[in-house]
């Protein structure tokens, strides 16, 4: 009886693991997701923008901040980046200047 209890808490756990390890997987595709679209809808107004995303979001939308220098100014800006997770169409709020943000990047 102990062994089949055994057998069970085993079989219970490495199913877990499995099940962790793809929910993780599956979140990195996720932030990879928001990043590219977020990174894709700045483009056109910052130069060589780079993205900070939150790697879970809120319960219906993907978030990110978007940052880099402006598109032909010499300050640097931010936009928060929401992607709606069932159609994945991305929003950019409002420009965010160094006075109302300020953010570091990690390297």
């Amino acid at each position: 009886m102990k062994s089949q209890f055994a057998l069970a808490a085993l079989v219970t756990a490495a199913g877990f693991v499995s099940a962790q390890a793809a929910s993780d997987d599956a979140w990195k595709e996720f932030a990879r997701v928001v990043e590219q679209k977020c990174l894709a809808a700045a483009n056109g107004m910052i130069e060589a923008p780079k993205a900070v995303v939150d790697p879970f979001g809120s319960e219906k939308f993907g978030l990110a901040i978007v940052t880099g220098k402006a598109k032909g100014a010499r300050v640097q800006i931010s936009h928060i980046c929401v992607m709606d997770k069932q159609t994945k169409a991305v929003e950019l709020g409002g420009e965010l200047g160094p006075d109302m943000l300020k953010l570091t990047l990690p390297k």
